[in-house]
Parts: C-alpha cells; sequence; structure tokens
C-alpha cells in the first residue's frame, strides 16, 4: 500500500488491490506513476454529483495507448480516511462542482 498526498494536502491510500484492479485494464497498463501524481498535482479536481464523498482528479494527457485522453482518478473521503477507489480514461471530465484549482 502507497499514502499519497493530495493537492489539499491530505493523505490518500492507494492499496495494492485497488491498483492491481485498476492495472487490469489494458489501456491503463504502465499508468501508475500517473495515477500517483495526478492525485498530488491535478489539472483539475471535481465533486462527484452522484457521492459528495468522492472527488474526481483528471489530467489530460494527449498520448496514451488509445489516444487523446483525461486520466480521472476517484478518490472517496470518510474522515478520517481517504483512498483511491478507481482510475480511468475518458474523453471529458464528468460535470460537478469545480474543486481546484482553487480561484
Amino acid at each position: 500500500m502507497k499514502t499519497l498526498q493530495d493537492c489539499f494536502g491530505h493523505p490518500v491510500r492507494l492499496t495494492d488491490e485497488r491498483l492491481a484492479h485498476i492495472l487490469e485494464h489494458p489501456e491503463m497498463k504502465g499508468m501508475t506513476a500517473e495515477i500517483e501524481r495526478v492525485v498530488s498535482e491535478p489539472q483539475l479536481v471535481r465533486r462527484s454529483r452522484s457521492d459528495t464523498e468522492v472527488r474526481l482528479f483528471y489530467e489530460y494527457y494527449a498520448q496514451t495507448i488509445v489516444g487523446g485522453k483525461w486520466l480521472c482518478v476517484v478518490v472517496k473521503y470518510i474522515e478520517p480516511d481517504a483512498f483511491v477507489v478507481t482510475a480511468y480514461l475518458t474523453d471529458k471530465p464528468k460535470a460537478g462542482e469545480d474543486l481546484w484549482p482553487i480561484k
């Protein structure tokens, strides 16, 4: 298990089980470093509209094995814990309240 620090200064757990699940998807192979970096240095963070305890961390990558895509890392915050739920590539960020960058 790794403990990452998000852009807000909170510790976020990335368990071996979650990372293995994420990397089972062929398009995510080799993206471990990017997953870790997006949590600490995202381009955009939004609060999930379906679960207020979930934040979606995004970074755009012009070149992935499936073309230009946004990497989304899904983090659940349940005080005092925070953990990575999943990560995936997507065409565009989901709608939601912008939390980062702070304006």
